[in-house]
């Protein structure tokens, strides 16, 4: 690795981006067929998730045939290499069907397992947040509506003067649930219902902390290099690595995520 592959990579990337990007926008907010993918419950997946990753599937064996390529709706392509691509091609597709701007699309790059590139975007409100976190060219920006600005996360002295996130509170339960309770009672403020755009909002500094479980590696590793980027970070309840997903802390001041796993650390599974 190298600092000359960086170029190389994110172009790749953002081209990944604005290929999924012009095969979702027109299923938004119009009519599209959708399945429900879970035997029980309710999982669904749309037109536009899959024409998203088929499109970038595409770029990625265009440009670079030899990468791996693990996605959420068509699995895992073995590379020849140490890289990895991982896919999410519409994260918040609950929220996608809904018509809500929530959802996006994450694009995750993993060298020999670990994550070093990131990108989540939001094509609905043209935002798009990049991060790489690999050696002194380590770096993470916002583009939105065609400006460029860094992405810092905010400093917060602890959990009370937070801002927390988790998508669905209902999805944590009986000792998640209760460790969840137990952070959201010591912060300042509690939303919900963001999906990967929360975590977008933590490398910004709008948002302080996310709290999740269940995920899978193609819901988190995008995300990992912008937040450890941007000054925050992302790790598992027991503060351990959180690229393979389950139960999932992202924050923006290492304050905020002590306090936080003293508390999440005894529903750790």
């Amino acid at each position: 690795m190298t600092a000359h592959d960086i170029p190389r990579l994110f172009a790749c990337a953002d081209a990944m981006a604005d290929a999924a990007r012009t095969a979702i926008l027109p299923y938004f907010r119009a009519a599209h067929g959708l399945e429900n993918k879970a035997e029980h419950g309710f999982d669904p997946v749309t037109e536009a998730d899959r024409a998203s990753e088929q499109a970038m599937r595409a770029i990625v064996a265009a440009h670079f045939p030899e990468h791996g390529v693990l996605g959420e709706e068509f699995g895992d392509t073995p590379g020849k290499s140490g890289y990895q691509w991982i896919l999410d091609p519409i994260d918040g597709t609950r929220a996608f069907i809904s018509g809500l701007p929530l959802w996006g699309v994450l694009i995750g790059l993993s060298y020999e397992g670990a994550p070093i590139l990131g990108v989540m975007d939001q094509p609905y409100l043209d935002e798009r947040y990049s991060g790489w976190a690999f050696g002194e060219a380590a770096g993470a920006y916002a583009t939105t509506r065609g400006e460029r600005k860094p992405l810092k996360t905010r400093m917060r002295a602890g959990l009370s003067e937070a801002t927390l996130s988790t998508t669905d509170g209902s999805l944590l339960r009986n000792a998640e649930g209760e460790a969840f309770n137990a952070v959201r009672a010591q912060a300042k403020l509690t939303r919900y219902g963001y999906d990967c755009y929360a975590y977008a909002m933590t490398a910004s500094g709008h948002m302080d902390c996310v709290i999740e479980s269940g995920l899978k590696s193609y819901d988190i590793a995008a995300l990992i290099p912008i937040l450890a980027a941007a000054g925050g970070g992302v790790c598992n309840w027991r503060g351990g690595d959180a690229s393979k997903g389950g139960q999932v802390l992202a924050y923006g001041d290492p304050r905020v995520r002590d306090e936080a796993l003293a508390l999440l650390e005894r529903a750790a599974s």
